[in-house]
């Protein structure tokens, strides 16, 4: 099929996901990606770290023709930088983990990923290289997993195809989905660097009581910290009350710190944490 112009249907157009690709190896499956992408109306790509650099003549070559996205793709060095603006991440892996997270098939995620987006969020959806995946590193930076129902003994996908699939429920999924995700009282949910910030200021507290003992398994209850962060369904007022209580655990005696009162106390640690009085 060729010769399509998706540019004269306003259906195509509009806020959509961003497909993120981790450490991809050959620059032919990122072109693939791009392809696949672009057949189905997702046009924003991010490659963390590519093995053969970029920008990958190979990768052009395999685009056939998939200019809109090719020459749109940003390079970052890290996923932490690659997720940084994203408000809810989804990590695509056929294999069981052990991090505990909401499981959803492609076709839930992207309606899901429809109503987050009309609700003005920004969505991105993380895929590993072509050898092994993602990372528990990468995937504990997710929100939510994506579990493709492959044949359990062959559940090896190409990078393309996995982005194919996704893009296919997405655009399969725009006509039939609820207008908004939920109602918060007037808050938004919590972006992935406030969630980030957040983590690095319990690791910096919990470390500085020893927390992270015995030593040898400080860097699984790192990450079972940030996997819970990442997990939960926090808001921006969420992440101001949790950073307060940081704080007021942290001080000794918060109601000398402060000068005054305990009600004192509290109104100068909301304010020092970005919250109201």
């Amino acid at each position: 099929m060729s010769g399509t112009d998706h540019g004269q249907d306003p259906g195509w157009q509009g806020p959509q996901p961003t497909i993120i690709l981790i450490a991809p190896q050959m620059g032919e499956n990122i072109g693939a990606a791009a392809r696949a992408m672009w057949n189905f109306g997702l046009e924003h790509m991010r490659l963390v770290n590519p093995r053969d650099g970029w920008p990958n003549p190979r990768a052009i070559a395999m685009s056939s023709g998939a200019a809109r996205v090719i020459d749109q793709v940003r390079v970052l060095d890290d996923s932490a930088a690659a997720l940084a603006d994203m408000d809810h991440v989804y990590a695509t892996t056929a294999r069981g983990r052990d991090l505990t997270k909401p499981v959803v098939t492609p076709a839930q995620a992207m309606a899901e990923a429809h109503a987050r987006i009309n609700d003005g969020q920004r969505v991105g959806i993380i895929f590993g290289a072509e050898r092994a995946g993602l990372e528990n590193a990468d995937i504990v930076r997710a929100n939510t997993i994506i579990s493709i129902p492959v044949n359990p003994a062959f559940a090896s996908l190409n990078l393309a195809q996995a982005v194919l699939l996704c893009a296919y429920e997405w655009r399969r999924t725009a006509d039939s989905t609820p207008a908004r995700i939920t109602e918060m009282a007037g808050a938004r949910p919590a972006s992935v660097i406030e969630v980030e910030k957040l983590y690095e200021r319990f690791e910096q507290a919990l470390s500085a009581r020893n927390f992270f003992w015995p030593e040898h398994k400080a860097p699984s209850m790192k990450l079972a910290l940030r996997n819970m962060l990442s997990r939960m369904p926090l808001t921006d007022t969420d992440i101001r009350t949790l950073h307060g209580i940081i704080r007021t655990l942290a001080d000794k005696n918060p109601t000398e710190a402060a000068g005054g009162s305990p009600a004192d106390a509290a109104a100068s640690i909301r304010r020092n944490d970005g919250g109201q009085d």
